[in-house]
């Protein structure tokens, strides 16, 4: 007897101005940017996990595009790694961004220009705990990109880290994007499923997620 088809999940706001569409890339630009992530996680700044304040290390690890992102401010070097100037952000990504936020949105969005992309790298064991994305000088909406691995996102409220929240299954393809009233929302990662990365996409394991963001900040900022 066959296996009956997976159902098509559906686009749906998860709360006001946040917005799951899944299945956003096609095939073609999903393996263009796993290839093009490998080149940015070598350097010039690479890839690594992140070291706190407190002393305790980010279990992703992160390479950053267009603004260096270190706990918990915004640099054109790479001030905790090794001090390298940071690759610039390539226009086609920038491109791809105002794309995501028009169609999750289902408007026009000439005026997002993101000027900063956080890449972050989850193995089997990565989580990343319930935050706010507050570092930047504009509220404009956080465009995220989900590759290889799904994983569990968990979309929670403006108070607190805690309930209430909603968790999702993203999935490789899928477009998240939060603005408006949910901007600052507190969400994470609490879990990754092993081994669901798709075939033919150049990745064995673990998940890739692109956040793409308006600082805010002057170009000759340092």
């Amino acid at each position: 007897m066959n296996e009956p088809l997976p159902l098509p999940r559906a686009r749906h706001e998860v709360a006001p101005g946040a917005v799951h569409v899944p299945a956003w890339l096609d095939g073609h630009i999903q393996r263009r940017l796993v290839d093009t992530c490998r080149d940015w996680a070598r350097g010039p700044a690479p890839m690594r996990h992140t070291a706190l304040p407190g002393g305790g290390v980010m279990s992703v690890q992160t390479v950053c595009l267009g603004w260096h992102w270190s706990p918990y401010r915004y640099t054109r070097r790479a001030v905790d790694v090794d001090d390298a100037p940071v690759a610039p952000l390539p226009r086609w990504l920038a491109d791809l961004g105002r794309r995501a936020v028009a169609d999750a949105y289902s408007r026009p969005a000439d005026d997002y220009e993101p000027d900063t992309a956080l890449i972050n790298f989850y193995d089997a064991d990565a989580r990343m705990g319930m935050h706010q994305d507050k570092d930047e000088h504009v509220a404009e909406p956080i465009v995220s990109l989900s590759l290889g691995d799904a994983c569990v996102f968990r979309f929670g409220n403006r108070e607190t880290r805690g309930r209430p929240y909603t968790d999702i299954r993203l999935e490789s393809g899928d477009l998240f994007v939060f603005g408006g009233p949910s901007r600052f929302a507190y969400h994470g990662v609490p879990s990754v499923f092993p081994d669901s990365c798709p075939p033919g996409l150049g990745m064995t394991r673990g998940r890739l997620n692109l956040t793409l963001r308006m600082t805010g900040l002057p170009p000759d900022a340092l």
